[in-house]
Order: structure tokens, then C-alpha cells, then sequence
């Protein structure tokens, strides 16, 4: 019943965040899975050049295992003070 419900309303969002129990069992918070969560029309809330950044930054974390996509994000954005310099070392990933 609740998966009903979810796919129902799940258009009317703009954004979802789904969790991953494996992450959680690791001890890795936030447990985010990476992979499923996501915003719409993101393009709308940046900057072209910022959009960019992001979506390569999707793709480099795509690639990688779920634990060590959100472990290296959760390491970069420790060693940032700000999105915009986070964004800048997205720049330096392969």
C-alpha cells in the first residue's frame, strides 16, 4: 500500500532522496543512495557553467561502488568551505 501511495505523489515532487541500508550498515551517514536520488530540472537552480560541474559530478560518482561514491563525496565536501569551491575540485576529478 505505501508503494502505491509513493508512486502517486512521487510526480509532484521535484526532488527525491532515497536511502541505501547497505551504507547504513557500514556506518556511512548520510546513507544516501546516489544512484536514485536526484533532482528535476536542476539546470533551473544554476548557473550553466555550475550545471556542468554537477553533471560530471554525477558521472564520476556514477561509476564508482555506492560506499565509495558517498565516501569521497562526504571526504571532498569535508575539505571544502564553500559549494563553490567544492565544485572547483570537481573540476580536478577524472
Amino acid at each position: 500500500m505505501d508503494e502505491v501511495i509513493f508512486e502517486e505523489f512521487k510526480g509532484t515532487g521535484n526532488m527525491e532522496i532515497h536511502l541505501d541500508r547497505k551504507l547504513a550498515d557500514k556506518r556511512i551517514f548520510p546513507a544516501i543512495d546516489i544512484e536514485k536520488s536526484g533532482t528535476r530540472k536542476e539546470e533551473l537552480l544554476m548557473p550553466t557553467d555550475e550545471a556542468a560541474m554537477v553533471w560530471k559530478l554525477r558521472r564520476v560518482l556514477h561509476s564508482l561502488d555506492p560506499s565509495e561514491a558517498i565516501e569521497l563525496l562526504i571526504d571532498k565536501i569535508k575539505k571544502t568551505r564553500k559549494n563553490n569551491d567544492f565544485l572547483e575540485e570537481v573540476k580536478n576529478f577524472n
